[in-house]
Formats: structure tokens, C-alpha cells, sequence
């Protein structure tokens, strides 16, 4: 009994043509993105985080808490999260949060597990979008410098002093 061979008819090199075009147009069409990406200049950027104008703000007498702000600038091509702030002057209870404006001009305050900050870009801190809930110490005066340290998801940790203010100064 002989084996048959296979023969090239048209239909199946129809066939095994309509077959390699998906995996191949898929794969020009990544390599298309990925050099796209790379002329862009975006590949090998990670995230590169800077802090300034940290600012604490005077607690009240009797108020529990109070609000740090921070510019997070990101002149990376990878965005990141800022994940985790602690400071060696707060025991703990130091929270992200982001404020919501309701009717009137009012915010409600909600607490956040991350805080974005886009590559390229900056998280910018404020009353008006979102903050680090700190607990009050009576201790500080303004132009007192209070130590944090903010990690990242990708970039780790940032050490920064804020400068403590008055609500009306920032």
C-alpha cells in the first residue's frame, strides 16, 4: 500500500494562505506599535518622581486632623500610583484621600487606596482634589518642617519635608 503525497492544488495554497494572513497581519501590526513606541521615545522611561511644595496645613485647636499637599511631578514615560505616606513625626492613621465636590461649593472627603500620577504629568494636590489626612499635633508651628516619606507602586520611596502653613497661606 503507497502513501499518498501531498500535492499543491490552488485550494489548498488558498487555504493555507487564508490561514498564515491573521497571525502574520497581527504580528507586523505589533512590531508597528512597538516601533512607534520606541520612536516616541516612551520605551525604557520608567516613572522618575519628584516632590515639592509640601505643605502642611495648621491644625485647629481641638480638630483631630489635618491636610498635607504635595506636588508629585512625573517626567517619566510610565505612569504610577502613590500608594503609602508616613512620617516619622505622626505615629500612625495618615490616609490618602480624594475630595468630591458636592452642591453649594461643599466637598465630601473619600478615603483612596492610590493616588495616580499620569506619565508625563502631575498629581497635584489641593483642598479642591485630594489630600493626605494626617492626625493633629499640637506641637507644630508654622514654618515647622514635618518629615514624610511617600512610596510609590514603581518608583519606591520619596523622602520630602512639608513646610507647616496656615489654611489661608497656601
Amino acid at each position: 500500500m503507497t502513501t499518498p503525497s501531498w500535492t499543491p492544488t490552488r485550494r489548498r495554497l488558498t487555504d493555507s494562505l487564508r490561514a498564515a494572513a491573521a497571525p502574520f497581519c497581527a504580528c507586523v501590526l505589533a512590531l508597528g506599535g512597538l516601533a512607534t513606541w520606541t520612536a516616541s521615545g516612551n520605551a525604557g522611561r520608567p516613572p522618575r518622581i519628584g516632590v515639592t511644595d509640601a505643605q502642611l496645613f495648621l491644625p485647629a485647636p481641638g480638630v483631630p486632623r489635618t491636610a498635607a499637599f504635595f506636588r508629585v511631578t512625573n517626567t517619566g514615560g510610565v505612569r504610577d500610583r502613590l500608594v503609602e505616606v508616613t512620617s516619622s513625626a505622626v505615629a500612625e492613621g495618615i490616609s490618602l484621600s480624594r475630595h468630591r465636590m458636592t452642591g453649594r461649593g461643599a466637598a465630601s472627603r473619600q478615603l483612596a487606596d492610590s493616588l495616580p500620577v499620569p506619565a508625563g504629568g502631575t498629581l497635584d494636590m489641593s483642598p479642591f482634589t485630594s489630600d493626605v489626612t494626617v492626625p493633629a499635633t499640637a506641637r507644630w508651628r508654622p514654618g515647622d518642617l514635618v518629615p514624610f516619606t511617600l512610596r510609590f507602586e514603581h518608583s519606591g520611596r520619596v523622602e520630602t519635608n512639608a513646610v507647616v502653613v496656615r489654611p489661608g497661606d497656601r
